[in-house]
């Protein structure tokens, strides 16, 4: 889905994924992004998340690596 398709509506709160912890780590990443639908806009309760990175500090597998951790 591309981020411009994404109404306030569709975003899906975080608060209701839920991912198997004992799945080996590509499942989880693919189970969560599956789950998310984009990754880079959400919903975390009453707020929309909008997700950018600088080109320095953690890449997105990291951060999701550490949100799965």
């Amino acid at each position: 889905m591309e981020f411009a398709a994404c109404s306030e509506n569709n975003l899906v709160d975080i608060s209701t994924v839920s991912v198997d912890k004992t799945l080996p780590r590509d499942a989880r990443i693919l189970e969560f992004v599956k789950q998310i639908r984009n990754p880079y806009h959400f919903k975390c309760g009453n707020f929309n998340i909008t997700a950018k990175y600088a080109e320095t500090g953690l890449t997105f597998e990291e951060c999701l690596t550490l949100m799965m951790v």
